[in-house]
């Protein structure tokens, strides 16, 4: 097998490993490609390509993430990962631990740890990498590994996200929210809702969002029957669709361009968690991005006219 083909055949592995340690899809496929040209680049053949670029995408994803940290605490508003709609990996040996590693809420989970934290528990506890293969990764010794996993497992266990454990119950809560969301239900939105439900949207300062997360079912069903048939009425569609593993829709204006994206999180057959990504940075990897602030502006003059 040539360079290419190996590479290629490990793009999907090197992907989920970037995109968890970044939370960012731009990023992750920009520390890919970084990979793909020092491999290229290497004169020597390493014994195992896997380890070798396994090892270099983590040092590549974690001296972004150091830059990027900085960033995050100048965003404005509510930060919040971009909404992956499919995971490229996957091992079916794995598959609780990498749907659960890839969801919104254990995404910011892992932003509460260090860079070397987060890459330790994403290769051992998402990808089951030995110690021997982290250390080399992360430049640390295999000890020094151990310890740095214990301390990311602390602090991951204390707020460790809980979801709907059937994927069909998930589905049917999913498909009663968003009928009732169509049909400005408040009360029907309100039986689906936990009582300490949160609404969180992520603007970053380039589209329309809250000025705080809403909290309480009562508020958020009062909120979102508000809001969305009106933007119903201007022609604004939505799509069921997994996001981050979990329940969601992406949602379009008229000419089909994304406006943003709603992932669900879901327990015990109600909605604990909805998060809303508008920032049009973050949908562009989706495809085309449409004008948020147009149809604010739209839906604000609909609702000037009932």
């Amino acid at each position: 097998m040539g360079k290419v083909e190996e590479f290629e055949e490990l793009r999907p592995l090197l992907f989920s490993i970037a995109y968890r340690i970044l939370g960012s899809v731009g990023e992750a496929e920009d520390a890919v490609q970084e990979t793909w040209l020092r491999y290229d680049a290497s004169r020597t053949r390493p014994v195992s390509a896997k380890a070798f670029l396994s090892a270099t995408v983590t040092r590549i994803a974690i001296d972004v993430l150091r830059s990027a940290r900085v960033r995050r605490e100048e965003y404005v508003g509510p930060w919040l990962p971009e909404p992956l709609l499919d995971d490229p990996y996957q091992d079916p040996a794995r598959a609780a631990e990498l749907a659960d590693s890839v969801s919104m809420a254990a995404l910011l989970l892992l932003e509460r740890l260090s860079p070397l934290e987060r890459s330790v528990f994403v290769l051992r506890e998402v990808f089951a990498f030995g110690f021997d293969e982290i250390a080399a990764a992360v430049g640390r010794s295999e000890a020094a590994c151990r310890q740095l996993l214990v301390r990311a497992r602390r602090h991951m266990h204390e707020g460790r996200p809980r979801f709907e454990a059937d994927r069909q119950d998930r589905q049917e809560l999913a498909r009663r929210f968003f009928e009732a969301l169509t049909q400005g239900d408040v009360d029907g939105l309100q039986s689906l809702l936990s009582a300490d439900v949160q609404l969180v949207g992520d603007g970053g300062g380039k589209a329309p969002q809250l000025a705080r997360a809403v909290t309480g079912a009562e508020n958020v069903a009062r909120l979102l029957a508000a809001v969305y048939p009106l933007m119903a009425r201007i022609d604004i569609t939505f799509e069921p669709h997994e996001v981050n593993g979990q329940p969601g829709a992406l949602f379009r204006d008229r000419d089909g361009k994304i406006l943003h994206i709603l992932a669900l999180d879901t327990l015990d057959g109600q909605i604990q968690t909805i998060r809303a990504v508008i920032n049009p940075d973050k949908l562009s990897h989706l495809g085309p991005v449409a004008d948020a602030w147009a149809v604010d502006e739209e839906v604000k003059r609909t609702r000037r006219t009932q």
